[in-house]
């Protein structure tokens, strides 16, 4: 089997890789006769061809011949090659409208594309994911983004620190007032952002100390959903109802948007649940939150102020409160600050793309061995032109015309 590692196409450019050149020799050695590498030609990755060459690994132009291809984010649609075999993050299984068109080509092209984000073990839960980082990068950026609203501390961007060593260096300087802190999510994300709590030594409290009682010192809540959100019919919660009916309940967040002065948001948010908030109440005189870092980024989905996603050359907007609309960052001490960069792990991308990479070497390549493996027919999205039957709900979707 010849695999393809494709050269990032999306814009502005992703420099992670899914195997590093070391993880590549160890595979390409452990399997030899059975797998072998090619990587495209790129001047963007975090690890250069040189180094995929120093490795023993095949550096091309043309990876056209590969059976099987990998990237790490969207591949543009000019770039999709008819009839072969793609792993990479297509973000479609959320029906996001800025995908359809790429989900119909791959359908038109008879493209068989897998996407990690469906990856999943027996149980359900996913193997492989980049989420760790985009916490630890998210949370990172949310202190960032206080510091330079209040200007109360400067710091490094993550992107220009050596590594995660420096990075949690670069934590020392966070000087920060009893300001209350909630974060959301209890996966990988929220676990990842929770490092960065907790090399800020800030306490963790209940919920129900976070809403009523006053600190001397700064502290974060951690917020699950069944939380801030409840039934419709008798305000209770129960968590497979939840995830099945979403529609049958409501969001009660406003109490914690009244006591907390930043938000990190990195819980996984299916569509058709409800908002953390409305826009209309930005503008209320209660709404304490002053800075929001939304580290899981669905446009249009829990986090109204989230607008637009923003990049890692231009973190941060503001958005008015009293006209909802996005105005420049840091420009008004009243506005809300929205850090909603879409790759945050690109801010780390060797550590991120390292960790990934041992993710892919202990689920996919053992099941790309496999004759019938479970695990990549789980994670099929498109087959010789078709939707698989697990997909099949994106079939109004993807034949939605604008």
């Amino acid at each position: 089997m010849k695999i393809g590692i494709i050269r990032e196409g999306k814009n502005p450019p992703d420099k992670r890789v899914p195997f590093t050149p070391d993880q590549l020799k160890v595979i390409q050695h452990e399997h030899a006769g059975k797998l072998k590498f090619q990587v495209q030609s790129s001047p963007l990755r975090s690890f250069s061809d040189q180094e995929y060459l120093d490795a023993g690994i095949e550096v091309v132009e043309d990876i056209s011949d590969c059976d099987v291809l990998f990237g790490v984010k969207e591949v543009p649609i000019g770039q999709l090659v008819e009839g072969k075999t793609y792993l990479f993050f297509s973000h479609t299984i959320k029906k996001q409208p800025t995908n359809r068109k790429l989900l119909r080509t791959i359908l038109e092209k008879r493209i068989k594309l897998i996407d990690y984000e469906a990856l999943k073990d027996e149980e359900g839960r996913r193997v492989v994911a980049f989420g760790r980082w985009a916490g630890i990068v998210g949370a990172y950026n949310a202190f960032w983004t206080y510091g330079k609203k209040t200007a109360l501390f400067d710091l490094k961007r993550a992107y220009e620190c050596e590594d995660l060593q420096e990075l949690h260096s670069e934590l020392a300087k966070v000087q920060l007032p009893p300001v209350k802190i909630i974060l959301t999510g209890t996966g990988r994300v929220g676990k990842g952002a929770m490092e960065v709590l907790n090399s800020l030594k800030i306490r963790e409290v209940s919920a129900h100390d976070f809403l009523h009682l006053y600190f001397d010192e700064p502290v974060y809540v951690k917020l699950g959903s069944a939380d801030y959100n409840r039934r419709k019919l008798d305000g209770g919660f129960d968590k497979q109802e939840f995830y099945t009916f979403p529609e049958r309940y409501e969001s009660h967040f406003q109490k914690y948007a009244e006591a907390g002065e930043l938000l990190i948001s990195g819980a996984f948010w299916e569509w058709g649940a409800p908002r953390l908030f409305e826009l209309k109440d930005i503008g209320g005189e209660d709404f304490q939150l002053s800075v929001i870092a939304d580290v899981s980024c669905d446009v249009g989905g829990p986090i109204p102020t989230t607008i637009t996603t923003t990049t890692i050359a231009d973190p941060v907007y503001d958005v008015d409160r009293q006209t909802g609309e996005k105005i420049q960052a840091f420009g008004s001490q009243t506005s809300i600050s929205v850090m909603a960069i879409d790759n945050l792990p690109c801010e780390l991308p060797r550590e991120a793309s390292r960790e990934f990479g041992i993710q892919l070497m202990k689920w996919v390549i053992p099941a790309l061995l496999e004759e019938n493996s479970g695990i990549l027919e789980r994670a099929t999205i498109a087959r010789d032109g078709d939707l698989t039957i697990e997909f099949m709900y994106l079939s109004d979707f993807v034949n939605q015309y604008e």
